[in-house]
């Protein structure tokens, strides 16, 4: 009887730790999984979807990877504390993708901006009148082919991603190779290239959705473009491009205090020299794809005009001294 009392109360306490195991592996997997929460992938079935259907307005950027399977390097409208600007969203999708991977337009448009941008290494701007918006791709190689200018079609290749050390990384800091991908409702040159405004925009301080920035998952994915094209954001016109309004005045003061100077001393050397000094700024601005410098430009040539106009005149009067001789 004791033998038979002893085996039930074996049997009972083993029954008892089994319980006991499974409970504590129950909490362990309830503890992992609440400790690494599920991210989204970079590229949701959703957004692959879009590649295979040829009848959708936008294809997705990027071909298939294995890649897709992590987390995004940066969401759009993902407050940024890495980086040490806490203040700032991102106003584009991040994908992660080896250096060399082919981009691709999303959509048939044309090149409006293909050339180095500061933290983006090569930045290529395709603008697609048909749906009123323009697709942004950054973190380019400047090494490899990149698409000049000219019109595209969907789907067309336009770039490559850049090295570590030449997508806006350096030897010093590289930057994780991935394809920087934004898409905003109006054109390029609706918008300045300074200020929160910016055409160029990676992060910024007010959302992106308030200054024309569209989710990239929403515009690939959607059936159709709307009627009349994505609607460009209420825009206050001295706000927006009050940068370049500034930068503007400053240079057009300085030029016209040199020529104030100029016409007074008669030099008109002086205002050649300030007109070929203000057309190189305007160049330099015009690579940068500032508005202001158009209006540099113009300045520029003026004045190199009246300089030019005022050493012709200077030297016929010269001329006119020595015969009277």
């Amino acid at each position: 009887m004791m033998k038979l009392h002893g085996w039930m109360s074996l049997r009972s306490d083993r029954r008892f730790g089994v319980r006991l195991l499974t409970s504590l592996c129950l909490l362990a997997a309830a503890y992992a999984g609440a400790a690494e929460p599920a991210v989204a992938s970079a590229t949701p079935a959703a957004l692959h979807h879009a590649t295979s259907v040829e009848n959708r307005p936008f294809a997705f950027p990027l071909d298939a990877s294995p890649a897709d399977s992590g987390p995004f390097f940066a969401d759009f409208e993902a407050y940024n504390e890495r980086t040490g600007r806490p203040r700032k969203y991102h106003a584009a999708r991040d994908f992660a993708r080896p250096a060399g991977t082919p981009v691709y337009s999303v959509a048939d448009g044309r090149v409006s901006f293909s050339g180095r941008m500061g933290g983006y290494g090569w930045l290529v701007i395709v603008d697609h009148p048909q749906a009123n918006l323009y697709s942004l791709y950054g973190h380019l190689s400047p090494s490899r082919w990149r698409k000049r200018s000219g019109a595209v079609k969907k789907g067309e290749l336009i770039a490559y991603l850049g090295d570590s050390t030449e997508n806006g990384g350096t030897p010093r800091h590289p930057l994780v190779t991935h394809l920087h991908f934004g898409v905003r409702a109006g054109q390029r040159a609706n918008y300045p290239s300074v200020g929160e405004w910016r055409w160029q925009a990676g992060w910024i301080r007010p959302m992106p959705a308030n200054v024309g920035w569209l989710h990239p998952a929403a515009v690939l994915t959607s059936e159709k473009i709307p009627d009349g094209g994505y609607r460009k954001p209420a825009m206050d016109c001295l706000s927006v491009w009050r940068g370049e309004l500034l930068l503007v005045c400053v240079f057009l003061s300085g030029a016209a205090v040199a020529a104030g100077y100029a016409l007074r001393k008669r030099k008109p050397a002086l205002m050649l020299a300030q007109g070929v000094s203000l057309g190189v700024v305007a160049g330099v601005f015009l690579v940068r794809g500032m508005a202001a410098g158009r209006v540099l430009l113009v300045a520029g040539i003026l004045l190199f005009a009246l300089g030019v106009f005022g050493l012709v005149r200077t030297a016929r009067q010269n001329a006119a001294e020595r015969n009277g001789r």
